[in-house]
Formats: structure tokens, C-alpha cells, sequence
């Protein structure tokens, strides 16, 4: 099973393009995990709970804590929103409600047809 990960506008990669290229390669990393294998435990992708579909790609630096909101669409396709760094225990609740925002976004352009303009493959 392969996955194909796509980002949404430039949300995803303005925070990409601020990381250093050791954490870039990381994300990279956890990319190519989450395209190549079938079951992907927690510890890289999980749901987001309290939403309807929205998902966090999980990394770990050197101490520090990513996360890279994502969705799933029909077969193998996962759309990344936006990423940021955790600095406390709970995910906080202004970057979800960013995330249901730029997905709900998508989901409008989707419907209008204007949505692959704004798609691009991620990195890794």
C-alpha cells in the first residue's frame, strides 16, 4: 500500500520551510513511513479526538514535538493543513480550530473545483 501526501496551499510549507534542515529531514522521514506502510501505529498518526476526520502526523526531534495536521480523501491520499511545534502536554485548542478551519477551506474549494491549483506534493 502507498500514500500519496499532498499540502493544501502554502500553509503547510511556510512551517516546513522554518524548520532546520535535521528536522526537515525528519519530517521527511515520517512521510515516507506513513506512505509505505499499511498500519501506522499512534505513535506517528492519530485522530484527533472531538473532530470529525482530522488527523495529527506526530514527529520527534531531539526532545522537541511536531505535529502536521492532516486529512484522509478517497484511496490513498492524505491533504496536510498545517504544522507547529508542541511546547505543553495538550494539543492546544487555536491550533485545531486553524486546522478545521484550513480543512474546511479545502473542502469548499474542493466543491468548486478550484482545489488543484492550490495542491502539491509534500517533500520526502
Amino acid at each position: 500500500m502507498t500514500r500519496e501526501i499532498f499540502y493544501f496551499k502554502d500553509y503547510f510549507l511556510e512551517f516546513y520551510g522554518e524548520q532546520a534542515i535535521e528536522i526537515q529531514k525528519k519530517i521527511d522521514w515520517t512521510f515516507d513511513f506513513i506512505r509505505e506502510f499499511q498500519r501506522i501505529p499512534e505513535q506517528y498518526l492519530k485522530h484527533v479526538e472531538g473532530t470529525d476526520g482530522l488527523y495529527e502526523i506526530r514527529i520527534m526531534f531531539g526532545g522537541r514535538i511536531f505535529r502536521v495536521f492532516c486529512c484522509f480523501e478517497a484511496g490513498n491520499l492524505i491533504i496536510l493543513f498545517h504544522g507547529f511545534e508542541k511546547k505543553s502536554q495538550k494539543t492546544p485548542s487555536r491550533e485545531i480550530e486553524r486546522a478545521m478551519r484550513i480543512r474546511q477551506e479545502y473542502y469548499n474549494e474542493k466543491q468548486t473545483g478550484e482545489i488543484t491549483d492550490f495542491l502539491r506534493r509534500a517533500p520526502g
